[in-house]
Parts: C-alpha cells; structure tokens; sequence
C-alpha cells in the first residue's frame, strides 16, 4: 500500500510539472546578428497602431512554438526574457527573417518587410 502511494505521489508531481509548463528552449548564445543588422532602426518604432498586426501575425506564426505569451516551450525560446530583450530591433528582425536551422527556427523572409518589424514591436510588448 506504501509503495502504490508513493508511485501516485511521484505520478502527481510529474503530472504538476507538466501542467505548470515545460521548461522553455534555451536560446543559442552563438545566433548573433552580424553588426550591419543590429544598427537597423525599426521603420514602426513610433507606429503604436502597427502593434495589434504584430499581435495577430505573432499568434499565426509564431505562438505554436513560443507559445501563445511567447514564454517559450520545449520547441522555442523564452522571448520575455533579457537574452532576447536586450537585442537590438535590427537583431531581432535579422533573425526573424534568416532563421536558425540548426535550433528549429525558420526563416519568415516570405513576410513582407513591414510585417517582420510588426514582429519585432509585438516581441517588445510581450516583455
């Protein structure tokens, strides 16, 4: 009887951990935007009306794998966090729109220009 409670105890934890959501990925700390692409200005910055479509594109494209308040999951990055705040808009738009195959990322350079510096105001509004 002992034994079955505690293989329910154990069960009841792992049950907890995955209802609490997975660890998100951990970012490539060797995807770094050449310096070219981390002094480009996002052309929106001041365009607050450019963040709903940044939104909407963001839970089309993106929110499968970093979830849908871009907290991350086992498939993709944290976007909260400070590794991916403290990058420059041209960084981000630089990897939004190459991708890192080698971490699952793909590229979204199909997206008209626009529509990935959209990407980046959503990615700053979800800190």
């Amino acid at each position: 009887m002992l034994r079955t409670a505690s293989l329910v105890a154990v069960l009841l934890v792992l049950m907890g951990v995955l209802a609490s959501g997975v660890q998100s990925r951990k970012s490539d700390p060797a995807w770094v935007a050449p310096d070219h692409a981390t002094s480009k200005i996002n052309p929106l910055a001041n365009r607050t009306d450019a963040v709903a479509g940044g939104r909407k594109l963001f839970h089309q494209r993106c929110a499968t794998c970093h979830g849908d308040d871009g907290r991350g999951s086992t498939k993709a990055p944290d976007l909260t966090q400070p590794a991916v705040q403290e990058q420059s808009d041209g960084a981000l738009f630089w990897k939004i729109s190459g991708g890192n195959t080698r971490q699952g990322m793909p590229s979204f350079s199909f997206l008209p220009e626009l529509q990935r510096w959209q990407l980046v105001l959503h990615i700053r509004a979800a800190k």
